[in-house]
């Protein structure tokens, strides 16, 4: 079986370009709006990544998948905000539309990747070694 690194995930990726999309709907709120809504969306966007980085790390599967949920949590929290952005006219509607897109995608990506871990934990496929 081949390692896989990180940055090449499918799951990571999308983390990466919602955290992207969310700093430029972030970029363009007042500093009332970052204060009060925008910090805590940036937050929950970039702990997604985060998430899943630090779960990817983890050597036993019950670790990676405690993280794993850690990330889906996290994106819900995005999607939150998301909504309340959407519903106060706040950010780019274009931008918050791919936003959604993006989120929805990863929503059903991050719960594959959950299952799969549980599977290869199953069959004893999960590779402990780290490639270089």
């Amino acid at each position: 079986m081949a390692y896989i690194k990180l940055f090449d995930l499918e799951v990571y990726k999308i983390a990466r370009e919602i955290s992207e999309v969310v700093w430029g709907i972030y970029g363009s709120l007042s500093w009332q709006e970052k204060k009060i809504l925008g910090d805590q969306y940036i937050e929950s966007a970039d702990s997604i990544g985060a998430n899943i980085a630090e779960g990817y790390g983890r050597f036993h599967y019950l670790d990676k998948i405690k993280f794993y949920y850690n990330a889906r949590g996290s994106l819900f929290e995005c999607q939150h905000w998301t909504e309340l952005m959407e519903e106060r006219n706040i950010g780019n509607p274009k931008l918050l539309n791919k936003l959604k897109e993006l989120l929805n995608n990863q929503e059903v990506k991050l719960n594959n990747f959950i299952n799969s871990t549980y599977k290869s934990r199953n069959k004893g496929n999960i590779r402990l070694t780290d490639a270089k």
